[in-house]
């Protein structure tokens, strides 16, 4: 059965989507780790030059840019007419320990800031486990709080659950953490479609530096699509394109409503100088970009999840204001 959105939150998951209500979305929100990619001497204005090249040349065809605050601001103000803007609500980095991470919205930039700049939607990113106990249980309850004041602001909120490893000897990168994945990340699912948010934006269930059967992996994309009531897309997780892409296929076509990802579409760019970046922005990056808007085509319409409110003309007058 299909859920009811209210009227902004219907048009947040529109104006981010493409005309068949699939979401082909690149992530740029990266801060840190973006710093991290670049030369050590790259000024500032030279960071936010690269990505409003990139933002420039993959908006369209892009159905939205997930931008920061740090680095965004002018790759959102000059995002081409009819492609959607999120914004990332978290801090960077997260609280507690390695093995305990918890919930981190950036405090200098609060959902009233994002829904103020005029984005379309909200991006959070959450460190989770569904065997942590009490701090899983602590987690669940923030996320049911944070998604009710989107929907208090009337703006959809994407959310990014990212499984990490409980024991210190165990790190997520192993054979061992690759065994448990695919039930961690769909638990993980299955809990967090009941918490209110939007869209799911997930990581792949299977390890492929472990496991190559694509047969294997369509049976995890699929058990994900039958876990959730809500939409879901596909994250890129720092992987390489050429391993992006054949998930991104055989996610879509076992029930994602398409992707959401990053590194795997723009990475190389962050170590080229500035021909050979153009040169590589306007053919490789711009060739991922469609081949993997192709797929998105097989995907599953975030309108099979939801429908608008039933109004009248007396609607508005019972339409919450936001406080000045």
């Amino acid at each position: 059965m299909s859920r009811t959105l209210s009227p902004g939150r219907w048009r947040g998951l529109k104006s981010t989507s493409d005309d068949n209500g699939k979401f082909t979305i690149v992530a740029f929100d990266q801060r840190r780790d973006y710093r991290n990619m670049l030369p050590p001497d790259t000024s500032y204005e030279q960071a936010v030059k690269i990505k409003r090249e990139v933002t420039q040349a993959l908006a369209p065809p892009a159905s939205a840019m997930l931008l920061d605050p740090y680095y965004g601001l002018w790759p959102a103000m000059e995002l081409a007419r009819g492609v959607g803007l999120l914004m990332t609500l978290e801090a960077i980095g997260w609280k507690g320990t390695d093995t305990a991470r918890e919930i981190f919205v950036n405090p200098d930039w609060p959902l009233g800031k994002i829904k103020r700049f005029g984005a379309a939607g909200a991006k959070l990113l959450v460190f989770y486990h569904p065997e942590s106990g009490e701090l899983a249980a602590r987690t669940e309850q923030q996320m049911r709080d944070i998604c009710e004041q989107c929907h208090a602001y009337d703006i959809p909120i994407f959310v990014e659950p990212m499984s990490y490893s409980l024991d210190p000897g165990v790190d997520k990168s192993s054979a061992e953490f690759a065994k448990a994945r695919p039930e961690i990340v769909i638990e993980t699912a299955r809990r967090f479609s009941q918490l209110g948010c939007d869209v799911l934006k997930l990581e792949f269930p299977m390890d492929a530096g472990f496991d190559t059967d694509q047969a294997g992996w369509a049976d995890a994309c699929r058990a994900i699509s039958d876990a959730v009531d809500v939409p879901w897309v596909l994250l890129s997780a720092g992987v390489d394109y050429d391993t992006f892409d054949p998930q991104v296929r055989i996610a879509c076509e076992q029930g994602a409503s398409g992707f959401l990802a990053g590194r795997a579409i723009w990475k190389e760019v962050a170590q080229l100088d500035d021909a050979a970046r153009q040169d590589f922005i306007t053919t490789t990056v711009t060739q991922r970009m469609n081949r993997l808007c192709t797929y998105a085509e097989a995907g599953t319409p975030w309108t099979a999840f939801y429908q608008p409110e039933t109004v009248d003309a007396e609607w508005h007058k019972g339409y919450q204001a936001l406080p000045l």
